[in-house]
This record gives structure tokens, sequence and C-alpha cells, in this order.
């Protein structure tokens, strides 16, 4: 046993150090994921007056968010599989392999932000929320928002992938992260600008006419587009599990709802959730893209793909786990404190950090792992597939995880 364990360390030590810019780039990205992430939690905490007068808004919130991560989060991942694999060429033509990747990204989120609008609403009811907005008013929100964010998270995400080539750094460690910073920091101010646009009676049913229009439109012109194949396949490979993921990021979204008295209890809770959640689907998703990038090259071992081929990656995560989620807890202990935000103290949000982040952790490497084998061996992509099954698997596992952690801690 002490031998083995020896080997696997040795293992590891030979990981980090053979890609010690990469592994300080993901550690430094993670970083930056969580301080981006306090944005969006002061954000989140200062538009409660908001959320109270657009009952069932909180439900799409989460929803809204994470399918920015997961849309270009796969991006990134199918970026980071042309890097190593030597195919990666960055154009502005859409006729490039490039080009259609990042079309298909930015039809993909229209399509799924105007079929979320209708599971919001279909959720709310169903779970018995009570009154909540209209279809009409989530479809504007919901479509107007992507259309605002989803810009600037392709930006971002494609400098980042031209970043990492031209530095010979290892995008699987540095897209998840930014990516999913970024969707958080973007997507949240724009559902609250699309708010304004609520409450008119003719424009906002105009504009929910022309949300639906752009969606089915969108969406017809994918398929329909014969001289785009890449573009074509990653729609139609990518709208399931997105819808998918979107419904479980709904039930995340409805379980805060129905724990909202604790984080109206302390408000410096509600600040931590938003970069909790980003640093977990953040840990799955490096994982899964490093799985998926090993499986395209054959170097997962022979035969049946197996957790213990990939112990390295997971001791990586580990790694990764602990100092995120202690910044996290400390960092959004100080941001609630500055902004006279009431919280438990911080002992207890540290401990709610930690204690939440071993079991998301847990369950990150988990989903991570299988997602991207399972996806592979039903010869699917897992660059499309992997990292939004585990992104909209750890929003509602790491929502879990806080509400055990608040609960073991005696907070509720």
């Amino acid at each position: 046993m002490a031998r083995s364990s020896r080997r696997i360390g040795g293992r590891f030590v030979a990981l980090v150090r053979a890609d010690l810019p990469g592994v300080r780039a993901g550690f430094i990205a993670l970083l930056i994921s969580s301080v981006g992430s306090l944005v969006t939690g002061v954000t989140l905490g200062s538009i409660t007056g908001t959320l109270e007068a657009l009952p069932g808004l909180i439900v799409l919130i989460p929803a809204a968010i994470g399918m920015r991560g997961n849309v270009f989060g796969a991006l990134g991942s199918r970026l980071g599989t042309q890097i190593h694999a030597g195919t990666f060429r960055w154009s502005n033509r859409v006729d490039t392999e490039a080009g259609q990747n990042a079309a298909a990204a930015m039809a993909s989120s229209v399509v799924v932000a105007a079929v979320l609008a209708v599971l919001a609403e279909v959720v709310s009811v169903a779970f018995g929320h009570g009154p909540t907005i209209s279809v009409l008013d989530f479809m504007v929100v919901s479509v107007v928002a992507a259309c605002l964010s989803a810009v600037v998270v392709l930006a971002i995400t494609v400098a980042v992938a031209v970043f990492c080539a031209r530095r010979d750094l290892d995008l699987d460690n540095v897209s998840a992260p930014i990516v999913t910073a970024a969707g958080d920091m973007v997507t949240l101010p724009s559902l609250f600008l699309a708010t304004y646009l609520l409450g008119f009676p003719v424009l906002t049913p105009l504009l929910a006419a022309a949300s639906i229009a752009l969606a089915v439109g969108v969406f017809a012109v994918a398929l329909r587009t014969r001289g785009l194949p890449i573009l074509r396949r990653v729609v139609l490979e990518s709208l399931p599990v997105l819808v998918a993921a979107g419904i479980v990021d709904l039930v995340a979204g409805m379980t805060i709802e129905r724990r909202l008295d604790a984080f109206i209890t302390y408000p410096a809770l509600l600040v931590l959730v938003p970069g909790f959640l980003e640093d977990s689907g953040a840990l799955g998703s490096i994982l899964s893209a490093r799985i998926s990038t090993r499986l395209h090259l054959g170097t997962l071992g022979d035969g049946r793909p197996r957790l213990r081929n990939a112990v390295e990656d997971v001791m990586l995560v580990g790694a990764y786990a602990l100092p995120v989620f202690t910044s996290l807890g400390l960092s959004a202990t100080l941001a609630a404190h500055l902004l006279g935000r009431p919280g438990p103290g911080w002992a207890a949000m540290l401990g709610v950090a930690l204690l939440a982040g071993v079991l998301a952790t847990t369950a990150a490497v988990l989903v991570g792992f299988h997602a991207a084998v399972a996806t592979y061996r039903f010869g699917l992509d897992p660059d499309n597939h992997g990292i939004p099954i585990v992104s909209s698997s750890l929003d509602l596992l790491g929502v879990l995880s806080l509400i055990l952690a608040i609960v073991a801690l005696g907070l509720t």
C-alpha cells in the first residue's frame, strides 16, 4: 500500500513537473474565477428587490448562468482538443473548423435560452412555486440576456484559446474556470437589464414574439446548412444534452428558492453561492476536458477506461480544490462584511465552504470522469457533452452540498 501510494505520488509530481506552466495557469484561472464570482455574488445580493418583484426569476438564474458555461465551456473543450491535435487555426470565416464551432455555440445559446424560458414556467408550476411571471416575461428575459452575454463570452473564449495556443499552455486547465467566470459575471447583469423590458403592454409581447422567431429561425438555419457540417453536427448533438442540463439547473434554482430563508437570515451565504457553484463546475469541467482530450488521443490506457488510470488528473483536481474553496470562503466573508451583509461569522463561512467543497469535489470527480467516458463509449463527442453534463450536475449537487453543509453546521 505504501509503495503504491509513493508510486502514485511520484506520477503526480511527474505530471506537475511536465506541465508546470499549464498547472500554474489552471490554478491562477480558478482564483480569477473565484474573484470574478464574488462580483456575481454581490450582484445577486443587490437585486433582492427585483427577485421579490418578479417571483420565479430566481428559478431561471442558475440555468441561464449555467448555460453560458455549458455552451462556451464545451466550445473551449473542443478548441482545446484542436490545440492538442495541432489543428487549431483561428479565423473570422464561418466556414473554417473554429468558425463553425463558434457559430454553433452562438446558435445553441439562443435556441436553448428560448427553451429554458418555457421550462422555467413549467418547473415553477410543477413544483408548486406559486404565482410567477408569465412565460412571455421569461422568454424576453432569457433570450435577450442570452444574446447580450453570448457575444461577450464568445470573445473571451476565443481570446483565451488563442492565448493558450500561442503560449503553449493547456487550454483544458484554463478554459473552464475563465469561461464560467465570464459567463457568471456577464449573464446576471444581462438578466437584470432585460427585466427592464418587462411590464409594457405592447413592447413586452412583441419582444417575446421576436425572441421566439429568432430562436426558431436560428435552429432552422443550423439544420439546413449543408456547407457547414460541423456547425450542424454540434448543434444537433449539443441541444438534447443542453436542454437536459437546463432542466437540472432549473431544479437547482427551485432548490435554492425552497431554502431561501437560510440565505435571507444570512445574506453573506448568498454571496457565496455563485462562486461555489462556479468553482465546483469548473473543477469537474477541468477533469472532464482532460479526460476528453486523453480519450481522443488514446492516452487513457488500453481497453476500458477506468478511474484509476486517471489518478493523476484526479489528484490535480484535489490539489486545486483545497486552496480554491478556502480562499472562496474567506473572500466571500470579507466581501459580505464590506457590503454590510449579515453573516454567521468567518469561521462558519469557512466551514461551510470547506465541508461543502469536499462533497462537491467528490461529485465533480465522479461526474466529470464518467460523463466523458460514457459519452465517448456511445460514439458521441465528449467535448460536446462532458462539460454540459458536469456543469449542470454540479450546479444541483453543489446546491445540495451547500445546503447539507449549512444544515450540518446548524445555520438553519
